[in-house]
């Protein structure tokens, strides 16, 4: 033992070294540590951030001053009942003693007493912590607090950093509002505030979470709303501003700053919320779909008022719309192809299209589609959201119209140009997604596709290599699309030079395979099938029912068979023999009177086709049905009852269109709604979507006998009764010279193939047979109607009229004008009435225009009948009828002195009851006297 002490002495001797006690080296370290440059101060910093984690200030004021300085305890501070009778300027005083005393600056002091007199009010009650809202009672305390806080700051005793820092250890802890007060007091600032935080992506959650429960409160609570909304719109405003704010110096290429990072990245998350929570499926009045409503709501003009003079919103909006379109871009091009016809404006989910309308607001229509071509040729896409964003973009654009086919050819010629598969697919894509919100706001797609490829000027036709990329194209949609298309592509073809007519032949023979496999086949395709829908093909049974009722009508108005019936007879046998004669020939009780289906059914007979055995059959089964005659009563009744939903639909969707005439010159409010009603209108005719297109169709109308199906005249019935109360609650709002063209486009969707006979029919029955029973509320209503269905002529053909001499056709307005007969002295009156009415609608309606103008739009017919049935006037100084020319100024002066009113306080529901005030009355009250 003792070599081994010997030996580790001299180990130790030999190194120069020798142990030192504990003392020995705590000494030496602090002393290095002290020698250091500016370690002082790092010292200081440190001892002064311990401090502040781990100091109760109530207990050290309690320590260092007694029970008598209690009144400056933190818990008191915000108490509005404790601190009454304390000053801000005693209190500043007070701390500035209690800095002193502790050897710390007054401005930190302060600070700590405010941020912790904050948190114990956000943390007051015992609430949840799931709020973002503060209470009557926590309000009151704050504005306390925040009171003292204002005297600090302007004495210069108060730190933002110091309070900055403080917030940021109990960020989690602190509600939203108690932030917003901070921010709108000017305290600090929001900005100021999450700057100071160095984790971003902490931030970024804590404001993604709290303005989510924000949304969602504001739906809840009403008492709070006003609080709620102005603590969104400075939140949203903020962001926007900082967030999209152009560089001062547009040379220098640099990061974003911290705070235009933090706010792109919280905006883009709530924007991603809402996204995520559409496409998975939202239950209304769930709490997730008042978040995402209520966060929709901000985009809106009011949000950004205050903002107009800088680009930031119209950069903000840009953005927004680019990411939505681009926003999981998870489907193909054969999913946009088999999926959007679901994805029309009356199918996307509201709070998605009203999104789209409010981007729209900021975006000019020109704009909208240059960023369109823009995300498309620049970003994968999702195909949901560009379609459905097109679709509400020809309905709520007037001028999309025009734009959109613009840019369709654009992307035709590109495509042909090069061979550009992306161009032709969007295009494609495009037409065919505007084509089906209807006639109304976009051309039907086999109209579209005729005019594009079925003449000499066609983009295909430069050469064989656009023929045959046209056809390749064609021919790699086929196992994705819907039928309709194909038999579009079949029925209308592309035309093509004789020398490449394989190219067709080929392509016809695989779009007929498909369809085949489908179990569709032209051949039996209906008689008037409308081939211009985009919705799935009927059933052949299904489409035979409704071509015999057709027929029937043509049969009824000419007296002949129809050359449609006996086309199909010789060239579509098939379809003929096996679907259309089995539903003529639906057996039934036959009435003792011959009606038009028995005469036609005679017809077909005599012309031999109709076989024998059939006939006979038919003939049977008809006599066994007269003995069953309950029976099939009570089905006809179950019928009936089948089709009282998709007319409940239909009058629901017309009562909400009747609320946006509040503001009737909100166009895209109303086409919005409008298409809504197309999709019901639709459904309960039970037809596809109209195609509007009346080439080599005709409009016929037998005014003697006007009849209609029950259905057919409740869908007319609720159309006409919707357009009377619109133009009514219309005019309590605005002036019919400034209410924008919602009529012109609620007329526009009566006159599609299908439903302008029945609303003709309809009209024919109301004013011909029942006209001097209207009420003043009809008479106003019905005459607007004429007047825009006059201003549709081009777009309608001529209206074939029965009669007793050979079918006569005339064009619409003079059509409408021959309704109105001057067979009696009632209707007479009822003539004076109608025509007054309707040319002081066109006067007030355009009353910005000159009289030679209006003169020549007025219909003619209109104006003779109201020459001659007005009083004697005296003109020119004798007793005689007024003539045209003297009528029109007299008409117009008094449209000028007496202007259309509506009265429509207590407005009942149906046109019947309602109450309307016709100032223009007055000049027909006195025709009916003088002439009577």
């Amino acid at each position: 033992m003792s070599d081994l002490r010997t030996q580790d002495a001299a180990s130790g001797s030999s190194s120069g070294s020798r142990r030192r006690t504990w003392a020995e080296l705590l000494a030496g370290r602090v002393e290095r540590q002290l020698r250091g440059p500016g370690r002082g101060h790092r010292l200081q910093d440190s001892a002064v951030h311990l401090l502040r984690r781990h100091l109760n200030l109530d207990d050290l004021l309690l320590e260092v001053e007694g029970p008598a300085c209690k009144t400056l305890c933190l818990n008191q501070l915000g108490d509005p009942g404790a601190s009454a009778n304390l000053s801000s300027s005693f209190i500043g005083s007070a701390l500035r003693d209690q800095a002193s005393r502790l050897g710390v600056p007054v401005a930190v002091l302060s600070s700590q007493t405010v941020a912790s007199s904050i948190m114990q009010i956000c943390s007051s009650n015992g609430e949840p912590t799931h709020r973002v809202l503060l209470n009557a009672e926590q309000r009151k305390k704050l504005s306390s607090v925040l009171e003292v806080a204002q005297y600090l700051l302007a004495h210069s005793m108060f730190s933002r950093f110091s309070f900055c820092q403080e917030l940021r250890e109990v960020q989690n802890f602190l509600l939203l509002e108690a932030v917003w007060h901070l921010h709108v007091q000017n305290i600090v600032s929001l900005q100021e505030l999450l700057e100071s935080h160095a984790d971003t992506q902490a931030i970024v959650a804590w404001l993604f979470r709290d303005l989510c429960l924000l949304c969602e409160q504001m739906e809840v609570s009403t008492q709070d709303t006003d609080i709620a909304q102005a603590m969104l719109s400075d939140f949203v405003q903020l962001f926007v501003l900082r967030g999209f704010q152009k560089s001062s110096d547009p040379r220098r290429n640099m990061e974003p700053e911290r705070m235009a990072q933090l706010a792109i990245a919280v905006l883009r998350r709530m924007l991603i919320f809402a996204l995520e929570a559409l496409a998975t499926g939202l239950q209304d009045e769930s709490p997730v779909y008042k978040a995402v409503k209520c966060w929709f709501g901000m985009f809106c003009g009011h949000t950004f008022g205050r903002m107009m003079s800088t680009d930031c919103p119209k950069r903000f909006f840009s953005h927004t719309l680019t990411q939505v379109l681009t926003h999981k871009p998870v489907l193909k091009v054969s999913d946009a192809v088999r999926l959007q016809r679901d994805w029309s404006f009356a199918k996307t989910h509201p709070l998605l299209s009203s999104l789209y309308r409010r981007l729209f607001v900021m975006l000019s229509p020109e704009e909208l589609i240059g960023h369109l071509e823009e995300v498309l040729g620049t970003h994968e896409v999702n195909w949901q959201h560009v379609l459905s964003c097109v679709s509400t973009l020809v309905i709520c654009s007037p001028e999309a119209q025009q734009l959109v086919q613009d840019w369709v050819t654009r992307l035709l010629a590109r495509a042909f140009e090069s061979c550009d598969l992306d161009s032709m697919v969007t295009a494609f894509l495009v037409v065919r997604q505007a084509a089906l919100e209807g006639p109304s706001v976009f051309p039907s797609y086999a109209d579209w596709f005729q005019a594009s490829f079925g003449s000499t000027r066609g983009f295909h036709s430069g050469s064989k290599k656009t023929l045959v990329f046209l056809f390749k194209f064609l021919s790699d949609l086929v196992p994705f699309e819907a039928p309709r298309y194909m038999q579009v592509h079949i029925l209308y073809p592309p035309l093509v030079p004789s020398k490449y007519r394989s190219l067709l032949t080929d392509y016809v023979t695989l779009a007929k395979t498909r369809l085949a496999d489908l179990k569709v086949s032209v051949e039996n395709m209906g008689l008037y099938e409308d081939l211009s829908s985009a919705k799935d093909v009927t059933e052949p049974h299904s489409q035979a029912h409704q071509d015999v009722e057709k027929a029937i009508a043509v049969f009824e108005h000419t007296g002949k068979v129809p050359v449609a019936v006996m086309e199909a007879s010789i060239f579509r046998r098939p379809y003929y023999m096996s679907h259309f004669l089995p539903a003529l020939l639906t057996p039934r009780v036959l009435p003792r009177t011959p009606d038009s289906r028995a005469a036609l059914i005679e017809s077909l007979r005599r012309a031999d086709k109709i076989p024998p055995s059939l006939y006979s059959t038919y003939c049977q089964a008809c006599s066994s049905a007269a003995e069953k005659k309950p029976e099939n009563a009570a089905l006809g009744t179950k019928t009936e009852a089948i089709c009282v939903e998709p007319l409940g639909l239909l009058a629901a969707a017309l009562r909400e269109l009747r609320t946006t005439m509040t503001d009737p010159t909100q166009y895209d409010v109303f086409s919005a709604q409008m298409a809504v009603v197309s999709e019901r209108l639709s459904s309960a005719l039970g037809l596809g979507e109209e195609d509007g297109s009346f080439e080599e169709s005709q409009v016929q109308v037998n005014i003697f006998s006007p009849e209609l199906e029950p259905q057919d005249q409740q869908v007319a019935d609720l159309l006409l009764t919707s357009f009377c109360q619109n133009l009514i609650a219309a005019n309590g709002f605005t002036p019919p010279d400034r209410q924008g063209p919602w009529a012109a486009h609620f007329v526009t969707s009566l006159c599609g193939r299908r439903l302008l006979p029945i609303v003709l029919t309809r009209l024919c029955q109301l004013l011909r047979h029942q006209g001097p029973g209207l009420s003043a509320s009809h008479v106003l209503g019905l005459a607007a109607l004429v007047i825009h269905l006059g201003e549709c002529r081009p777009a309608v053909p001529e209206v074939h009229v029965a009669s007793p001499a050979p079918v006569k056709s005339l064009p619409l307005p003079e059509f409408l004008s021959s309704l109105l007969t001057l067979r009696t002295a009632e209707a007479s009156l009822f003539c004076l009435k109608f025509c007054t009415a309707a040319i002081s609608y066109s006067l007030c309606k355009s009353s910005s225009q000159s009289k030679d103008i209006l003169c020549s739009c007025l219909s003619p017919a209109l104006m003779k009948k109201t020459a001659v049935r007005s009083p004697r006037t005296p003109v020119s100084g004798g007793h005689s009828r007024p003539s045209l020319e003297a009528l029109v100024p007299a008409l117009c002066r008094l449209a000028e002195s007496r202007p259309l009113s509506v009265e429509t306080e207590n407005l009942p529901g149906t046109v019947a009851g309602e109450r309307i005030s016709l100032n223009l009355q007055r000049l027909v009250t006195a025709g009916t006297r003088n002439s009577t």
